[in-house]
């Protein structure tokens, strides 16, 4: 499983990827999180709000900061 956070590395976007790594290590599951931070990238999303989360290439949130609770909902 393949988990981004979208965003320009402020702290709301290291709120979230702190949140996603929470949520990986509760969960038990194989996952890796890695922070995105270029724009190209970002757009290929469609992404227009940060920071934003993505699930195997599926954007699950854009524009808030989803609980770790939250987020194990969307790791299966």
């Amino acid at each position: 499983m393949k988990i981004e956070v979208l965003g320009m590395g402020c702290p709301k976007c290291k709120m979230l990827y702190d949140n996603a790594k929470k949520a990986v290590e509760e969960k038990g599951v194989q996952a890796e999180v890695i922070k995105v931070e270029n724009m190209d990238k970002m757009t290929e999303y469609g992404v227009m709000m940060t920071p934003a989360l993505v699930v195997d290439g599926e954007v699950k949130s854009s524009g808030k900061i989803p609980s770790s609770e939250e987020i194990k909902k969307w790791l299966g």
